[in-house]
């Protein structure tokens, strides 16, 4: 799957979450969208991702 523009391998019926693990250890100002669609943080767990899915994961940052 794609996650932010890169090719990836999880295993079959990851969720958002584990998609989620493998970029960031964040536990906070975190932003999924699945195929275009955001994805609230609580159905990341429940939320199964396909070979096909494009998954964008945003981290927030603050500046001045």
């Amino acid at each position: 799957m794609i996650i932010n523009g890169s090719a990836h391998e999880l295993p079959s019926g990851a969720t958002v979450a584990q998609a989620v693990l493998k970029l960031t250890e964040a536990g906070s100002g975190i932003a999924v969208a699945l195929n275009d669609e955001v994805v609230s943080r609580g159905a990341w767990d429940s939320t199964t991702l396909s070979e096909a899915d494009r998954v964008e994961v945003l981290t927030a940052v603050q500046g001045g």
